[in-house]
């Protein structure tokens, strides 16, 4: 099946790609969630006009990122979570939560989605995740998950 992303997917690609994937993770993944639209030759047309803009916009943005970069690795992060007297979490701490505590502290503003954390927080110390800035940028953000 092949199909044009409307949105950046993880190990897929990014937005305007043309992507061919099995029909079954199209059909009952992608379309659904409106992450990519079916490919057609007026498609085709828009995505070359979003890629050329997207050329124009590149070294900017990757200067951008990695000014952002700089910025990121060296903020001090404390998500504040509910825990128990064992330092175990009430619920989990989510990438909202991540994004928050770094505008909080004085850091840029984030989207959720372009936050990676490997594991599930459920207790509290200290994490790193990582931040997708831009295809050629990625952060490490370290921070630490206190008690609240």
């Amino acid at each position: 099946m092949k199909l044009i992303l409307t949105q950046e997917v993880t190990g897929l690609g990014a937005a305007g790609d043309i992507v061919e994937v099995k029909d079954g993770y199209g059909r009952n993944f992608l379309l659904p969630r409106r992450l990519a639209t079916p490919w057609t030759k007026g498609g085709q047309k828009q995505v070359d006009a979003l890629t050329k803009g997207r050329e124009v916009r590149a070294i900017k943005d990757l200067d951008t990122a990695k000014g952002i970069r700089g910025q990121l690795e060296a903020t001090s992060v404390t998500v504040p979570a509910k825990a128990g007297q064992s330092g175990r979490l009430f619920g989990a701490v989510s990438n909202a939560d991540i994004a928050a505590a770094v505008k909080a502290a004085g850091g840029p503003e984030l989207d959720k989605r372009k936050i990676e954390v490997r594991t599930h927080i459920k207790t509290t110390g200290s994490y790193e995740a990582t931040v997708r800035l831009h295809p050629d940028v990625s952060a490490t953000l370290k921070f630490e998950v206190v008690p609240a």
